[in-house]
């Protein structure tokens, strides 16, 4: 198949995967809600002060009574890396150029006890392509129904494609969401992975989607379990401290807060996964 092809089938999975988690968050804070609450949708260009095209994206934000603040962002973008930037990207030792088609998610719960979910899934191209991405989930309170729930669907969902898959991209999600500076992991894991890139582009491609399938299923049961459970508040204050952490990880050590910032995206996008409130002690 062709690379221009390819890049059409991933970006309007991207999109049409963005328009169902967005479906699905707006049924569960309406259903729960006393008001009635819709995503604010918003465009964006890569480097708008040039007349060269070079892509852009959409942010979708929402704050509402069960969902205090999420976000569901897609961008496609593409040009020239920088030069100390591209020796970190496979595939770009002849050239810079790149091209990058992807969606990511960051919800931040109003209840405690439900705990912050997050999820990316992309595709990127220089002289080679692969894809990469995944899900985790960070309580505030340790929950082992939650847990199980989680990394059984996602283990059932990666064994239909390959059974090493959940072993490896758990391990990998492990390895990647630790804060070393607090020798502690970020939250409950899941799984993450990166250059995924086999023989076969349309296998790995309906792996990218099934990830995206999957976490919509875990995430929604998950929030329905606890979504009326009783909170106080000293339980918000856990929290924050907990999203204190979170932040800390994503300014600090997030390959894709990195990756937007070097590729001159939106800022408003990049940091979309910052929580409504953090606190510190």
């Amino acid at each position: 198949m062709k690379y221009l092809k390819k890049k059409e089938l991933a970006q309007k999975w991207f999109r049409s995967l963005r328009n169902e988690v967005i479906n699905q968050f707006e049924k569960i804070e309406n259903q729960n809600s006393k008001k009635q609450i819709k995503f604010k949708k918003k465009n964006w260009k890569r480097k708008p002060h040039l007349k060269k095209d070079n892509g852009g994206g959409e942010m979708a934000i929402m704050h509402g009574d069960i969902f205090e603040k999420v976000g569901v962002n897609i961008s496609t973008v593409y040009g020239q890396l920088s030069n100390d930037f591209k020796k970190n990207i496979p595939g770009t030792n002849k050239n810079s150029n790149f091209w990058a088609s992807g969606i990511s998610i960051v919800a931040h719960m109003q209840n405690p006890y439900l705990p912050s979910f997050h999820f990316n899934t992309r595709m990127i191209q220089t002289s080679k392509i692969w894809f990469g991405g995944g899900m985790d989930m960070t309580p505030t309170f340790k929950n082992i129904k939650h847990k199980k729930l989680f990394h059984k669907k996602i283990k059932n969902m990666c064994d239909t494609h390959d059974k090493n898959y959940y072993k490896n991209f758990s391990k990998y999600c492990d390895e990647y969401f630790y804060l070393p500076h607090r020798k502690e992991a970020r939250g409950d894991g899941g799984i993450f992975y990166d250059y995924l890139s086999s023989d076969s582009w349309e296998d790995d491609f309906d792996f990218t989607k099934d990830v995206g399938t999957c976490f919509i299923d875990a995430i929604r049961e998950i929030i329905m379990m606890d979504i009326n459970k009783k909170w106080k508040k000293s339980h918000k204050e856990q929290q924050k401290i907990k999203r204190g952490r979170y932040v800390e990880f994503n300014l600090l050590y997030d390959r894709g807060t990195k990756f937007g910032l070097q590729t001159d995206g939106n800022i408003d996008a990049i940091l979309m996964s910052m929580p409504p409130e953090a606190k510190w002690i």
